[in-house]
């Protein structure tokens, strides 16, 4: 069997524990989770160099743990399934919830974008409108 061919890009990011986004990256999507979270929480370390540590899926285990622990020397914590349906996961819902957050914006329903920068660029403004918005609901 060929190798996959997927179209389309996918979206990773990292968030404190409140779920404000701290780093976003944007990348093709025939490149597995576990390789491109390494890439993702490296450049979100380099930016925040006071990250102790990340909360990840199941979907990021084996060489992200690895890469988290033995290369940046930091802690990395997997939410794994406990029963095959639907549960709460405390950690995990915070990034669940910035995503459904994100796709409130119409621009982001779809892959408009023509360079991953822009992509990148306008899920960052699709956030300040909402940390811009939720201030002014008091």
């Amino acid at each position: 069997m060929e190798g996959k061919k997927i179209k389309g890009r996918k979206r990773h990011i990292v968030t404190d524990t409140q779920g404000h986004l701290l780093h976003v990256k944007v990348h093709a999507a025939n490149i597995h989770d576990t390789v491109a979270g390494c890439n993702v929480f490296q450049e979100a370390t380099t930016k925040y160099p006071t990250l102790q540590g990340v909360c990840a899926d199941a979907g990021y285990r084996k060489t992200m743990e690895e890469f988290v622990t033995k290369f940046l020397q930091k802690t990395i914590q997997i939410s794994e399934r406990i029963t095959p349906g639907w549960i709460l996961l405390p950690k995990r819902w915070v990034v669940e919830r910035t995503f459904a957050w994100l796709n409130n914006c119409r621009r982001l329903s779809k892959d408009y974008e023509i360079s991953i920068k822009s992509a990148e660029n306008f899920v960052m403004i699709a956030h300040s409108m909402i940390l811009n918005f939720g201030s002014s609901k008091k």
